[in-house]
């Protein structure tokens, strides 16, 4: 989780520190006759299948074997790639700027760089945090409509909105309605900001009202007060610089976050969506409060599966800094085990892209960084890579965890998140065998570097398709910026 407000802050989370070419593939060659893709091997029902898919206006009209050609159609041949609905990262951030960023403490990718990098992955649909511009106290509504503007100017893939609230105040509890009545159908807000923990109660009711509107309420769970002192210990330990940063958050730090939240849950009897969860004790709290019936749906993030915390030793251990901290080994085992089992819904790549210089700043300590990774476009294929490919997941996880859960949770299936007739027709085909090193060559963030790089990876998605236009082909991304849409969402539907 990056910082808020101004991009660089404080990590105590005190009030002050928020105040703070491919020629022949262009966008719009698509026929007004639609697609015929042929030939693959498509995920649909549940299982893959020897398909055709036709696609018109935009959604899926027909999957079945044999289909001809009809006047006027494009058709793309998928023989020996897989079909598969197209991914769904419920977490992302990014400026609304068209501009380049004014200051080093800004995210370094708008909505156009952060669809060339989502769809050379193979998503097609992501979920932008819209924090409220001016920091704590500031209103929601304002931010929304300015990055309304910027998805209809900049985005190449579909969009919808989390709000941020940093206040349970009057300003707070009135912009719900307004927002549900526009289709935003979530609301964020941070425990580990110090005002949660004085302000409790009117957060409590806050999220209460939030569930009354069917919405869900995404929690970031870190307790201030505990990583408050954490620092402040290691601070006067001479302890600041960021090899020591998983000191300066530990677990016990996101457990209490998520009793707290379960405990909220369960006296407003709204749904919590936890994001980036990142510890074996956190998922464990979780797993026994889903057992008794509680309402908690759980997030985790890319870096969590693969990397531990002995990475702040190393010299680019700074490139590796979010928030909560990375953990060990044995924490990434559960997580993988919890993917597996289904005792985590979804994962997302909570991409804040800073540049690397940024991130290596020499000035930075345990107080004062810039939180947040570069992960949108590596999320799907490191996954399926080391998931699917190992045999730890199957394709049906791969799939729900990428696609069908999130478009559950956030109000859009089955618009998203899956293939059969009447769904957008949003799809990746992957060429299972295909091998590759991720390189910065390779990447489409600004942010120029990837906490991944060198690694080998098998499966990748070769040619992407948005709402019936082919968007990715051939290593290019193809769309016009503006062309993806903002999506109006229904109500939160539990996942069954």
């Amino acid at each position: 989780m990056p910082g808020v407000g101004r991009r660089r802050f404080c990590a105590g989370w005190g009030v002050a520190a928020l105040a703070l070419g491919c020629p022949s593939w262009r966008s719009g060659e698509t026929s007004a006759s639609g697609l015929l893709i042929r030939g693959a091997q498509v995920y649909a029902e549940g299982r893959l299948q020897e398909l055709d898919v036709r696609t018109a206006g935009g959604v899926i009209v027909e999957l079945s074997r044999g289909l001809a050609p009809r006047r006027g159609e494009q058709v793309v041949d998928a023989a020996g790639l897989l079909a598969l609905p197209g991914g769904i990262d419920p977490h992302v951030h990014l400026s609304p700027s068209a501009e380049p960023p004014q200051d080093e403490d800004d995210y370094c990718d708008n909505y156009t760089h952060g669809s060339r990098a989502a769809l050379a992955g193979g998503v097609t649909t992501i979920g932008v945090m819209v924090f409220p511009e001016g920091g704590v106290g500031a209103g929601i509504l304002p931010s929304v409509e300015r990055h309304g503007r910027s998805v209809a100017a900049q985005s190449m893939v579909d969009v919808m909105f989390h709000p941020v609230s940093f206040t349970a105040d009057p300003g707070s509890f009135a912009a719900l309605e307004p927002l549900v009545r526009r289709g935003h159908t979530s609301l964020k807000i941070f425990e580990v900001v110090e005002n949660y923990e004085r302000d409790e109660e009117a957060f409590a009711e806050l999220i209460r009202l939030a569930g009354a509107q069917k919405m869900l309420t995404l929690l970031h769970c870190e307790r201030h007060s505990i990583n408050r002192r954490e620092i402040e210990r290691l601070m006067a330990a001479g302890k600041g610089g960021l090899r020591h940063y998983a000191e300066s958050s530990p677990v016990r730090s996101e457990v209490e976050a998520i009793r707290a939240a379960i405990k909220m849950s369960e006296r407003t009897g709204s749904p919590i969506y936890a994001v980036h969860l990142s510890s074996a004790a956190a998922l464990a709290e979780c797993t026994e409060a889903r057992r008794r019936g509680g309402r908690i749906y759980v997030e985790t993030r890319p870096m969590y599966l693969y990397h531990t915390r002995s990475v702040y030793e190393r010299a680019d251990g700074p490139l590796f800094i979010g928030q909560p901290p990375l953990r060990e080994e044995a924490d990434i085992a559960a997580l993988w085990d919890g993917l597996e089992r289904g005792l985590i819904d979804t994962i997302g790549s909570d991409h804040a892209p800073f540049t690397a210089a940024v991130k290596l700043d020499s000035s930075a300590t345990i107080e004062r960084y810039s939180a947040g990774t570069p992960g949108l476009q590596m999320m799907l294929p490191m996954l399926y890579s080391e998931g699917v490919g190992t045999g730890r997941l199957s394709l049906d996880r791969f799939v729900a965890l990428t696609s069908t859960n999130a478009a559950r949770l956030f109000g859009l299936y089955p618009r998203k998140g899956v293939l059969r007739a009447g769904s957008d027709a949003d799809m990746s085909l992957w060429d299972p065998n295909l091998r590759q090193t991720i390189r910065p060559a390779m990447l489409r963030s600004q942010a120029g570097y990837d906490i991944n790089e060198g690694r080998e990876v098998q499966g990748w998605p070769v040619t992407v398709i948005r709402r019936g236009e082919v968007v990715f082909r051939d290593d290019h991304v193809v769309a016009a910026p503006g062309s993806g849409a903002l999506l109006a969402r229904g109500p939160h539907v539990p996942l069954t």
